[in-house]
């Protein structure tokens, strides 16, 4: 029996090429070889393809591989644009689809949705790249009191986000996350535990099966888990997390809704804070996602990293899923998806 051919999908142009590189390399390291025949589709920041090494037109990759698993991350991969090329070819692909795709990666459309669906998130403002800076900081300081989580609309690996602790280092933060995207959105500060839930579909008998919640640590001299800290080594990650009982069932609750409303398909990540502190109100429009609970939720990755600091595989391990398993999963998934 001829194994499946697995054409795993890295690289991309966005400025999280790097991880995704990683990300790739570890797909094919441990794809099961006994089933899959791995082949290695490498785009370059150029745009330039290669098929194990030999250049070669993307679009050529339904003659290639039966099957695409999209180790992309950011602009291009994980945003919709090369799910509706895989969708043109025919190609079945792992992770969600072009729409909900587009979705998760607009922090904008997919906070508006969430909120509409009774989760609860930070407050925010939305800032646009043709608003004078020292305005938009203005109208911040006088809405919002510091800190200030500054993060670009689009994008992952926390690339862009700056804490703000005052004026100018909000200005500064502005400038910065306006040199990756257009649209720019400013989050209240919340102090509390990070947390990370992850949601793998039709595994065990379940349609979305939740896996353990970690959380996170970042070493003492770091502010958050940034760049640095999500592939450098230096972060505790715990699972599961030493949570109460009723404390977890609300993460995981607020993971499998996330997964379910933006309509991710395979398998995501969402991340929280756990706050000691009630929520206030913001405006009106925004009440009801700005409840008293003290869990928010941050942001969902449709494309979770898969590096071996990544943490979707470490809480698919504490449920006794290697890494091999899980990649056979997901890919099963990608092809069963593509019957229907």
């Amino acid at each position: 029996m001829s194994r499946i051919r697995v054409g795993v999908l890295r690289g991309g142009p966005s400025v999280e090429h790097e991880v995704s590189i990683k990300t790739g390399e570890n797909v094919l390291r441990y794809l099961p070889k006994d089933k899959y025949e791995g082949v290695d589709i490498v785009l370059q920041k150029d745009g330039q393809c290669l098929f194990n090494n030999s250049p070669q037109y993307f679009q050529k990759a339904n003659y290639l591989v039966d099957v695409v698993f999209n180790a992309l991350h950011g602009y291009f991969g994980e945003d919709g644009k090369v799910q509706q090329i895989l969708n043109n070819l025919n190609l079945p692909y792992t992770g969600s689809g072009a729409l909900s795709s587009s979705i998760a990666m607009n922090k904008v459309l997919s906070r508006d949705i969430f909120a509409k669906s009774g989760l609860k998130i930070p407050r925010a403002i939305v800032v646009k790249e043709d608003e004078p800076l020292d305005e938009a900081a203005g109208k911040i300081f006088r809405t919002m009191n510091p800190f200030w989580v500054v993060k670009p609309a689009s994008g992952g690996s926390s690339i862009g986000v700056t804490i703000a602790r005052n004026f100018p280092e909000l200005v500064e933060a502005l400038e910065n996350a306006f040199r990756l995207d257009s649209t720019v959105i400013v989050e209240e500060y919340i102090k509390g535990r990070e947390v990370t839930c992850g949601v793998l579909e039709n595994f065990r008998d379940e349609e979305h099966y939740v896996l353990p919640v970690i959380e996170i640590i970042p070493p003492a001299e770091r502010n958050f888990f940034d760049y640095e800290c999500k592939y450098d080594g230096s972060t505790s990650e715990i699972c599961p997390a030493p949570l109460d009982f009723q404390l977890k069932k609300e993460i995981e609750d607020i993971a499998r809704q996330a997964h379910r409303v933006l309509g991710c398909a395979n398998y995501s990540r969402t991340d929280m804070i756990v706050s000691p502190r009630p929520s206030t109100s913001f405006d009106s429009a925004q009440d009801k996602s700005l409840g008293t609970s003290g869990v928010y939720l941050l942001e969902i990755n449709t494309l979770p990293g898969l590096t071996s600091e990544s943490l979707l595989p470490k809480s698919a391990e504490a449920v006794g899923c290697n890494f091999p398993q899980l990649l056979d999963h997901i890919i099963e998934l990608a092809l069963n998806r593509n019957k229907f």
